[in-house]
C-alpha cells in the first residue's frame, strides 16, 4: 500500500540551482564590482540589452556596406521584401537539347542546367544556338529572343510582363512677360509706326 502523502513527503521535481548573490560584501567573492570589472559598457544598467547589430556606437555594418538599388515596384529588382531574382540561363546552355524539343523550367531540371523550379527562369543572349527550339520561361532578354528566332524556334513567356509606367512629362509654358515691358514694346511700335508715316501735306520722295 502507497505511504499516504503528507507534506513531510513533498520534494522538488528537481534539485534548486541557487542564484549568484552579487555585491554582497568582499568576503563573499561577487562584492564591490559584482563581477562586471571596472567601468566601461558591460558594466552599466542595462548593457545587456541592446539590440541586435549594435556595434558600440560605430558605424554598423548594414550602413558601411553598398545598399541594394533600384526599383521598389514587385516586378523589378526592389529593395527590401519585394525583392525577385530570376535564375539565368544563357543560350549556349541550350545546345544540349534535340532540335524540335520543348524547352521548359521542368526540363532544364532534368538536363541538369537549373537545381529546381522555384525561381523564375530568364534566358540570356551569351553565347550561339543553331537548333529550333521551343523555349517557355518566365523572360527572356532582347538579344536571346533574336538569337532563337534567327535559329527557327519560338520564345512563350510563362508570365506575362506588366508594361512600364512612364511618366507624361508636359512641356512648360512659356513665361509671362511683364505687364511693364508689354507697354513699353507698344509704345515704341507706335512711336516707328509715327515716324514712319509722311507729314500731311508733303507727297512721298519729296526732299523736306
Amino acid at each position: 500500500m502507497a505511504e499516504q502523502l503528507n507534506l513531510s513527503h513533498l520534494k522538488p521535481a528537481q534539485a534548486r540551482k541557487n542564484r549568484k548573490r552579487v555585491g554582497r560584501g568582499l568576503g563573499s567573492g561577487k562584492g564591490r564590482y559584482a563581477g562586471r570589472g571596472i567601468k566601461g559598457q558591460k558594466s552599466r544598467a542595462g548593457s545587456h540589452k541592446m539590440r541586435a547589430g549594435f556595434e558600440g556606437g560605430q558605424m554598423p555594418i548594414y550602413m558601411r556596406m553598398g545598399k541594394q538599388r533600384g526599383s521598389t515596384s514587385k516586378d523589378a529588382m526592389p529593395i527590401g521584401p519585394f525583392r525577385t531574382a530570376t535564375v539565368p540561363v544563357n543560350v549556349s546552355k541550350l545546345g544540349r537539347f534535340d532540335a524540335g524539343a520543348e524547352v521548359t523550367p521542368e526540363s532544364l531540371v532534368e538536363a541538369g542546367v537549373i537545381k529546381n523550379t522555384k525561381i523564375d527562369v530568364k534566358i540570356l543572349g551569351n553565347g550561339e544556338i543553331t537548333k529550333k527550339l521551343t523555349v517557355r520561361v518566365h523572360a527572356v532578354s532582347a538579344s536571346a529572343r533574336g538569337k532563337i528566332e534567327r535559329a527557327g524556334g519560338t520564345v512563350e513567356l510563362l508570365r506575362t510582363p506588366k508594361p512600364k509606367k512612364h511618366k507624361a512629362h508636359k512641356p512648360k509654358a512659356p513665361a509671362a512677360e511683364p505687364e511693364e515691358a508689354q507697354a513699353g514694346e507698344s509704345e515704341a511700335a507706335a512711336e516707328l509706326q509715327r515716324a514712319e508715316e509722311p507729314e500731311p501735306g508733303s507727297e512721298p520722295g519729296e526732299e523736306q
